[in-house]
């Protein structure tokens, strides 16, 4: 899940990045502000669920993935769009 929201004084949006997944024990985003290097951490709720909060330029756009347990790679089903990547994969996009 991929919940925005906007602040009319503030050049910035604030996303709230959630998943569900089963034997899963850790989760990151890569790629936000083109970072692929630098992963954002989520943090896994009591339900199992994993959450993180990004603030993100307005009038932008950014391609991620997940990355599950430090190996699986996986798209946001609830994306704004997908992009090809060089590897012959897709990655997830989100439109602020």
């Amino acid at each position: 899940m991929v919940q925005k929201t906007y602040f009319k004084t503030k050049d910035y949006c604030k996303v709230k990045f959630a998943l569900n997944l089963e034997n899963a024990e850790t989760v990151e985003i890569l790629g936000l502000n083109s970072d692929w290097e630098n992963s954002v951490v989520m943090s896994k709720k009591k339900d199992g669920t994993f959450s993180a909060d990004v603030s993100l330029p307005k009038n932008s756009q950014h391609e991620f993935k997940y990355r599950v347990n430090e190996t699986e790679w996986i798209n946001e089903p609830e994306a704004d769009s997908q992009h090809h990547n060089e590897f012959g994969s897709v990655n997830s996009v989100i439109v602020l």
